[in-house]
């Protein structure tokens, strides 16, 4: 017997940011909407997310409860613990097939967020070696310390972000350290290019001088004369020791993680014989990064573009967040890694568009998805944590690309 096929106007993939402000933003204009996550919990990430900005502090939890709220007052079908496997356009109708049956819309969102890098290590099957993810997840979601006394492997803005996270909720980090020179870790293992991505992220800096220092530094490209300045000891940033002149040779433990082997490196990675150390630690951070999370869009046909600016392969799509797949539209880090409050713009820009092709706007369509096109351009101009530089640039290259390919009637 052919399962009940359960219909609604906007299906959205991903109860995050993106998905959640969507949601609302669509429900408000008239359109039935049901909300699509595999988690038990609507929120995505930002249940464990918070930094300071501002003057203040942006907590997660409360603004993703705000959307929730928000969300089931307009009559918001939020169903999670659902995964979705399928999809399918069938006529005019998307279906997605999902663990808990089949929903059909004429419309798709797909805002299902990022995923962490792996960053293999010699001993990271070791219980207590985690993604720096995973040890944001225990400490600001379930309130259970990741241990004792740890250590991140990993130099990026995730792990910066989390690192100043963890030690406000108080676990002891013994600090930040490269990952051992190789292939898998490739520039991410370079002291030099480790400490250009730092002065992108100078205004992150705790102390005034440390922030005047670093964008004048950034400015004048002068990475590989500071790096060879930067103490081997490393400095402390919110008390947390940052190496960049230190890497990580392996993780050491019986039955779980007991140290961390550490070594001196070169202005290229490689290790300084004789500079071996232990570092006595019971849990490890690994930081490889974010990369967009995509498999539905392969699914359902979306041609691909490769933009390291922001994370990798990515869902071709234009400024309105269409995608060359007919009722198909994309939001949040799907479209390339940024922060959530550029996600949760992007969201209501994408409603804006759908709502607008299902002409339930009227003549004003065009003027709200440009209106909201400058909010995703003023929130991304103004956003503290920039995950890669170069990110209006890589913007720009893939809307050029889109026109191209509308033009070229494909």
């Amino acid at each position: 017997m052919k399962p009940k096929l359960q219909q609604t106007d906007l299906i959205i993939v991903g109860a995050g940011p993106a998905g959640l402000s969507a949601a609302t933003a669509a429900a408000d204009n008239g359109l039935s909407v049901t909300v699509i996550d595999e988690f038990p919990e609507p929120g995505g990430r930002m249940l464990g997310q918070f930094h300071e900005e501002q003057g203040h502090w942006w907590v997660g939890k409360r603004i993703a409860d705000e959307l929730i709220e928000k969300n089931r007052a307009q009559g918001v079908s939020i169903r999670c613990g659902v995964s979705v496997y399928g999809m399918l356009k069938v006529d005019q109708l998307w279906e997605v097939s999902t663990s808990h049956g089949t929903w059909t819309a004429p419309r798709v969102l797909l805002a299902t967020g990022a995923a962490e890098i792996p960053m293999p290590t010699c001993g990271w099957t070791l219980p207590g070696v985690m993604s720096i993810g995973a040890a944001q997840v225990m400490t600001n979601v379930h309130y259970v310390k990741p241990g004792k006394r740890g250590l991140i492997i990993g130099v990026n803005v995730l792990a910066m972000a989390i690192a100043r996270e963890l030690s406000v909720s108080g676990v002891m980090l013994a600090g930040i350290v490269l990952p051992p020179g190789g292939p898998l870790a490739g520039k991410a293992a370079l002291p030099r290019n480790n400490l250009q991505v730092l002065m992108g992220l100078s205004h992150l800096a705790p102390s005034p001088i440390l922030r005047f220092g670093g964008k004048i530094a950034y400015a004048l490209g002068m990475a590989g004369i500071v790096s060879s300045l930067f103490p081997r000891r490393g400095i402390k940033l919110w008390d947390i020791p940052l190496k960049l002149r230190t890497a990580a040779v392996s993780i050491n433990g019986t039955d779980r993680v007991e140290s961390v082997t550490l070594a001196d490196v070169n202005a290229k990675g490689e290790i300084i014989a004789g500079s071996e150390r232990e570092e006595a630690v019971d849990f490890v951070a690994l930081a490889g990064g974010l990369y967009p999370l995509a498999e539905l869009a392969s699914v359902a046909g979306c041609p691909f573009i490769y933009t390291p600016e922001l994370g990798g392969h990515l869902p071709l799509h234009s400024e309105r967040m269409q995608t060359p797949v007919e009722g198909l539209y994309v939001a949040g880090n799907i479209t390339g890694v940024e922060s959530a409050l550029v996600a949760m713009a992007q969201g209501q820009l994408a409603a804006a568009s759908i709502c607008s092709d299902a002409g339930v706007l009227g003549e004003d369509g065009d003027r709200k998805v440009v209106e909201a096109i400058g909010e995703v351009q003023r929130v991304r101009a103004s956003a503290l944590i920039q995950f890669h530089p170069g990110i209006p640039e890589a913007r720009r290259k893939i809307y050029r690309m889109w026109q191209q390919t509308y033009e070229a009637g494909v």
